[in-house]
């Protein structure tokens, strides 16, 4: 199992909000549990769905907004 604390940044965006939110929507088809916090989400699941998640939560971002940044913790430690 891996875990992923992640955070978009749309940089040139007039509605980031909009942009974070429109690029979770693609984890649902991910395959990975995910929960949205206060500033980040984090995602739990095998390694390889969680970082198609990953990828696929930076390119639907990436789609929408001109400049983005993603900051990505990860870890395959239990709690």
């Amino acid at each position: 199992m891996l875990t992923a604390q992640v955070a978009l940044y749309p940089v040139e965006s007039d509605d980031a909000d909009q942009v974070i939110n429109h690029s979770l929507e693609s984890l649902a088809q991910a395959g990975v549990q995910w929960e949205v916090g206060p500033v980040s989400t984090e995602l739990h699941g095998p390694p390889d769905q969680v970082w198609q998640a990953l990828r696929s939560l930076f390119e639907e971002a990436l789609a929408q907004s001109g400049e983005l940044a993603m900051v990505v913790t990860l870890t395959n430690a239990r709690p």
